[in-house]
């Protein structure tokens, strides 16, 4: 065998020695590695596991297995070239064999005499495989004969040790004494303990709380075969043995639970807990404690005799607070006993099935008021007391699991769907949304009280209603935190609309509807220092809503997760943002009155033609007395109290820089078509003169060096924009930034017309 572990030398003389690379590295597509040497498998003696066990020293096995299946491949790309090499002998192959069908019928007899025998033992194998089969169902058939058997003794056997155990019981089981003087009598009781360390009626309770929690753990036994027995004839003749016994069980656990109760005796309340648990009878033992010692306490705090209370009769919190001494004082002295660890008892819910039960049906008969939302004061008052009450109960709750438990019992639901939150938001919704609606119906702006009103604080009541509707849903007093969505969405709806209010108004104004619809009344009557009054309350409302409100809102819903906290942030923002988109159409109101004010003057310059057509006045030499009265509304708006007192540096330069440019537009267009009408009258009275001095024989060539109307016009019109511009200089704007301004400089001061101005 070839050495693996030694790399083999060249046969050529003279060749360099191979490299650690050519021996083990990446083998070529034409040539294995040497160290997988391939005639090594045919020879007799090869073992496939030494072979491996020798490579894999130093050759990884994936290595390995590489190769191998690339020797395989290359093997059978071989063969199949072999095949293809000869195949025309690979076809022949059948027909060179000799005599094979006198080899076939010297095979069929041996072979059909096999045949038969195989066939005869199969049909004496399927024949004894049918016995046993048989056999088998039979004894499966036996078996389970005997285990109905077996159950049936054992049913009948637990039943009678029950009758027997039952027996053995006080014949009053209210009545301790009576018992004690019947164990008194025999000196032992029934399971041998001497009477003697039984003297008192704790011992005896506990005894008998005992032998009962031993009669429910054979009852469950019995339970159990009988749902294994069911539609049994002899189970159904025990029937009523079976009932009586389950009867006298219930009673005397009854009574052993009630009489622990009173006496406080925790052995025999712990025992009678478990045998009520043995048996899945826990409802019986909350049923006795809230009519033993729940019942009457409630009873104490909540008399049923009220009937209908008055709006001071249906308050809870006073009620819940004397219900936890209560609870602290006679409760839970049960509640710590159900709630032992590895006691089993956790399948009871005295919190929910005999506390919660008994106060909501109490509540529900001695204050039936507490649950009517008509009152949204009272009932979210006593509403928030009763979730801060079960929060109490939850405390008993020794784990987390208990918690979820006691939220899905049918009492904690029922009592729950008491609390008609839906009916109550939308009472709250009526009166937050008609407020709000109240005060934008009115039909002009009305300012808040001016008592001690400081700059930052709303001035419309249109405002202040808004931010106080916006408060209230989020109020201590009106918010429930399990309708925050909603209260969320009347927000926002709110704002909407608020919003919806100012810019329908707006529109109104700009339409200049006489009539306007509804709600609209206020922006056709409002002056433009009214309009100061909406800016100021904008900005106010957007600055509140943007910093202290959100941050109320995000306080009050922090137990949330981060991706609804940063949608609310974005809702109330957006919210917040939709009032500032506002301001722009709102300074547009005020420039555009202020600018309509302003027409009214220049207006006037109609009077220019009227002054100079046809009149041979002079040139003229100054200004027209209009042009001081077209910038006077905008100074008087900029200087007034109420655009200096609550109007920013800033507001106050946009509103002067927009309105300075729409006046010089609107001056612009009245002097064009003044000076264009005037060419054209100019050109047709040239025409008309002409044709005149051509009938009367004059030379047309004479030049007239008169100086026209028009120019007479152009040159007022030319001083009137000159002292318009020392005007709006003297507000703080250069007209020569104003390109309508200078379209009008070129209108009324061409070219030609310099030699006149020179003059």
């Amino acid at each position: 065998m070839t050495d693996l572990h030694s790399p083999q030398r060249s046969s050529t003389p003279g060749a360099p020695p191979r490299s650690a690379t050519d021996l083990f590295g990446d083998p070529t597509d034409a040539n294995p590695p040497q160290w997988l040497n391939p005639p090594l498998f045919l020879s007799e003696d090869f073992d496939a596991e030494t072979y491996i066990s020798d490579l894999r020293t130093f050759v990884p096995l994936d290595t390995l297995r590489s190769e191998l299946r690339s020797h395989l491949s290359s093997l059978q790309r071989d063969l199949v070239d072999l095949i293809n090499r000869d195949y025309a002998d690979f076809v022949s192959l059948s027909t060179k064999l000799t005599d094979v069908d006198a080899a076939v019928v010297r095979m069929r007899a041996p072979l059909l005499e096999i045949r038969h025998k195989i066939s005869t033992f199969r049909e004496a194998v399927e024949s004894s495989l049918s016995a046993l089969h048989s056999r088998l169902k039979q004894r499966a058939d036996a078996g389970e004969a005997r285990e109905v058997l077996e159950l049936l003794l054992d049913t009948f056997h637990v039943v009678s040790k029950v009758e027997k155990l039952i027996k053995e019981l006080p014949s009053g089981a209210t009545n301790l004494a009576n018992g004690i003087a019947n164990y008194a009598d025999n000196g032992y009781l029934s399971n041998g303990v001497s009477f003697q360390h039984t003297e008192k009626g704790s011992n005896l309770r506990e005894t008998q709380s005992m032998h009962l929690e031993r009669i429910a753990s054979e009852m469950n036994r019995l339970k159990f075969y009988i749902a294994h027995a069911q539609n049994m004839p002899f189970i159904e003749n025990m029937e009523k043995r079976i009932q009586n016994a389950s009867s006298l069980l219930d009673s005397s656990l009854g009574h052993t639970l009630v009489d622990g109760l009173e006496h406080r005796d925790a052995h025999a309340v712990y025992n009678c807990l478990r045998a009520y648990a043995a048996i899945d009878n826990t409802r019986n033992a909350e049923d006795i404690f809230r009519s033993t010692v729940v019942a009457p306490l409630i009873q104490k705090v909540i008399p049923q005799s009220l009937g209908v209370s008055g709006a001071s009769g249906d308050e809870l919190e006073q009620d819940y607070k004397k219900i936890k001494q209560y609870i602290v004082a006679d409760c839970k002295f049960l509640l710590d006993i159900s709630s032992t660890e590895n006691s089993g008892l956790h399948v009871s819910s005295f919190l929910a099935n005999s506390i919660l039960k008994e106060i909501h049906s109490t509540i529900q008969k001695g204050k039936p008021g507490v649950f009517s939302p008509g009152r949204p004061t009272e009932f979210l008052k006593n509403y928030k007391a009763s979730l801060d009450f079960l929060a109490y109960l939850e405390g008993y709750c020794p784990s987390r699991s208990e918690v979820l438990k006691f939220r899905s019992e049918v009492a904690y639901t029922d009592f729950m769907k008491q609390w008609n939150v839906g009916v109550y938001f939308s009472l709250r919704f009526q009166e937050i949304a008609g407020a709000l609606d109240s005060a934008l119906v009115v039909a002009s702006l009305v300012q808040t009280s001016s008592e001690e009103q400081k700059p930052q604080d709303l001035i419309l009541k249109q405002s202040a209603t808004l931010l106080k509707c916006l408060h209230s849903c989020w109020s201590d007093d009106v918010l429930v935190l399990s309708c925050s969505d909603k209260f969320l969405r009347l927000s926002l709806q709110l704002l909407s609309r608020y919003s919806s209010w100012l810019s329908a108004g707006l529109a109104a104004r700009k339409a200049g509807n006489s009539s306007p619809s509804p709600g609209c009344e206020w922006a056709i009557s409002s002056a433009s220092d009214d309009f100061v009054f909406i800016i100021h309350d904008l900005n106010c409302l957007a600055e509140e809503v943007c910093g202290a409100y959100l941050a109320h809102v995000l306080e009050l819903l922090k137990s949330c997760s981060t991706e609804v906290l940063d949608f609310v942030k974005q809702s109330i923002l957006q919210g917040a943002k939709s009032l500032k988109d506002l301001l722009p159409l709102v300074i547009s109101a005020i420039v555009e009155t202020i600018v309509e004010r302003a027409v009214d003057d220049i207006r006037q310059l109609k009077g220019i033609t009227a002054t100079y057509r046809m009149t041979n006045k002079p040139l003229p030499v100054r200004h027209s007395p209009y042009v001081s009265g077209v910038l006077r509304p905008l100074k008087t708006f900029l200087d007034g109290e109420r655009a200096t007192t609550y109007l920013t540096k800033e507001l106050r330069f946009e509103l002067l820089q927009g309105a300075a440019f729409k006046i010089t537009d609107r001056y612009y267009e009245l002097a064009a078509d003044l000076v264009n009408v005037a060419r054209k009258t100019e050109s047709s009275l040239q025409k008309i003169r002409l044709g005149a001095q051509r009938r009367a024989g004059a030379s047309s060539d004479v030049s007239d060096h008169n100086i026209s109307d028009t120019d007479k016009i152009c040159m007022q019109l030319f001083l009137d924009i000159q002292e318009y511009a020392r005007n709006l200089s003297s507000l703080g704007i250069d007209a020569a930034t104003i390109p309508s301004y200078r379209s009008l400089w070129q209108c009324v001061a061409p070219t030609e017309r310099q030699n006149i101005i020179s003059l």
